[in-house]
């Protein structure tokens, strides 16, 4: 796939692309996507795949420190419902996803910049077009400064009170 040029989309990339960390279900998206490699589908090269074993085993506090350090979105990818190896995984995924939207949110994060998608392991062509179609969406969106706002929104800590030491006995 060419390279594309992002700064046309938005202004605010000055030259440089989206990145996405992508937590990816090992039965499923992970394989949707070797079988998208090896059927040489192409796809953005904004994606920062991660394998975990399941959706549902996924913290919330990972998406959040995915966003912190830098990425400019995340995409969760499981098995479809119904269809999880651990039975009820990815529903226990959407219920945390949807909360996490709703928090990020509230922290001025739009909730676009979080997907949930699903892909079985013969999908390669849905998992490239679900990471096509998110990294469309992120370009329009621009790079998230969410680590900059949060630093410049901490107050400093207080210094600690210089403490005397006592010695007993003299």
């Amino acid at each position: 796939m060419p390279e594309k040029n992002y700064s046309e989309i938005n202004p605010a990339w000055e030259g440089r692309k989206p990145v996405i960390v992508g937590f990816l279900c090992n039965w499923c998206s992970y394989r949707a996507a070797d079988l998208a490699g090896t059927s040489r589908f192409g796809y953005p090269a904004t994606l920062r795949d991660i394998r975990i074993m399941c959706t549902g085993r996924l913290d919330p506090t990972f998406v959040i420190k995915a966003l912190r350090e830098g990425a400019d979105g995340v995409l969760v990818m499981g098995c479809h419902p119904h269809q999880c190896h651990y039975d009820e995984g990815n529903y226990k995924a959407m219920r945390r996803m949807a909360l996490l939207r709703r928090t990020l949110a509230q922290l001025g994060v739009h909730p676009d910049r979080i997907q949930l998608g699903w892909a079985s392991a013969a999908q390669g062509a849905l998992f490239t077009e679900t990471v096509a179609a998110m990294t469309e969406r992120i370009a329009e969106l621009g790079p998230l400064e969410w680590r900059d706002t949060i630093e410049d929104n901490i107050t400093p800590r207080m210094p600690s009170p210089e403490i005397e030491e006592v010695v007993h006995g003299r």
